[in-house]
């Protein structure tokens, strides 16, 4: 029979406690889209009526591997996000903001 997690947790170390506790730290700052849209409590019906387009547009978007930065976007703004692009080096990151000015502009 499976144990309440809680019971499980009672027995740990608190070295332990704490390395579980950096692993699920880590786990919530990089998911998939279809992960990250769950985890904001949103069906691909609700995200579709938000980007105006079908559920199965929705499902489409959330298997690609490569899409155009406006689609993405426009995802992550209907879940109420902003989308950053950083380019990271050995000596700092640089926050890339050419996409948020062709953004701008086709509001204008």
């Amino acid at each position: 029979m499976a144990k309440p997690y809680s019971t499980l947790r009672a027995k740990m170390s608190p070295e332990a406690r704490a390395k579980a506790e950096e692993q699920t730290r880590q786990l919530l700052q990089e998911m998939p889209l279809q992960e990250l849209r769950q985890a904001r409590k949103m069906s691909q019906e609700q995200m579709a009526k938000s980007l105006h387009t079908k559920q199965s547009n929705v499902s489409r978007i959330e298997k690609r591997t490569d899409m155009y930065i406006s689609t993405l976007r426009s995802v992550i703004k209907a879940m109420g996000g902003d989308l950053e692009i950083v380019a990271r080096f050995p000596d700092g990151n640089v926050r890339i903001n050419q996409f948020e000015e062709l953004d701008e502009a086709v509001k204008a």
